[in-house]
């Protein structure tokens, strides 16, 4: 039997879409979790302290990182990771960032993009995956508005949301060939303007809200204008909006 993957984040929106995808292809499979569990594949530890993480890492071949935080301890947790790696051996390490994080100016890409110098001078085996921006994030969006008479979203900014679950076929792929550095982007099968997609979402829930697009000042703003979150040339996802509000 080959050497088990372990996966960080296993129960967050990827983790729960990649896992299903690893065990199919017939990979043994271990979700890291912060909490005890019975169930036989999960396993204790704590990316932020560091508790438990070397028992964790202990004899996997692959460690896919998909758990993801805030500024510091983004930072903290994959270099905890990486710590524990280093001492108990030499796994292919595959982390999820995202396009742009070194050319938009938002704290938590800034912090995506330390966790991938860090990694990348670790000398582990290394595979960085950027991907765009998940269909979710744009509902997020629209919903964290829902007692707003409007839907307000920034003007002269487009998105090109990708779908969690190719995401996570992606990723099952990786597990299975060699470190590559830094992998082809992953982008959405569409580029739309911000305003657009909050209308899709207004017309798949049935409502008559307005969606306004308002200027908004910034170097994070300027970077989304500039289109430095996009990889128009990576469109490789198929499932669009509609289809994922659809579904």
């Amino acid at each position: 039997m080959t050497n088990p993957i372990l996966v960080t984040g296993g129960t967050g929106r990827l983790g729960r879409a990649l896992v299903p995808r690893l065990l199919s292809a017939g990979h043994a499979v271990r979700v890291l979790s912060r909490k005890p569990s019975s169930d036989e594949m999960t396993c204790r530890g704590d990316l932020i302290t560091g508790e438990g993480l070397e028992a964790a890492v202990a004899g996997a071949g692959t460690i896919i990182h998909c758990a993801t935080a805030n500024g510091r301890a983004d930072e903290d947790a994959t270099r905890n990771l990486v710590r524990a790696a280093m001492r108990t051996g030499r796994p292919h390490l595959i982390y999820v960032s995202i396009v742009g994080v070194d050319r938009v100016d938002i704290s938590y890409y800034r912090a995506k993009l330390r966790c991938e110098r860090l990694l990348a001078e670790s000398g582990l085996p290394l595979t960085i995956q950027r991907t765009t921006q998940f269909h979710e994030l744009i509902v997020w969006m629209c919903t964290v508005q829902r007692w707003m008479p409007a839907i307000v979203m920034p003007a002269g900014v487009s998105f090109q949301p990708v779908d969690t679950g190719e995401v996570a076929a992606r990723l099952a792929d990786l597990a299975g060939t060699a470190p590559a550095g830094r992998a082809p982007d992953m982008g959405g099968p569409e580029v739309r303007a911000a305003a657009d997609l909050a209308r899709a979402y207004i017309r798949a829930h049935s409502s008559r809200r307005p969606v306004v697009s308002v200027p908004l000042p910034g170097a994070a703003i300027r970077g989304l204008r500039e289109g430095g979150h996009l990889a128009p040339g990576q469109a490789v996802g198929r499932i669009t909006f509609e289809q994922f509000l659809a579904a």
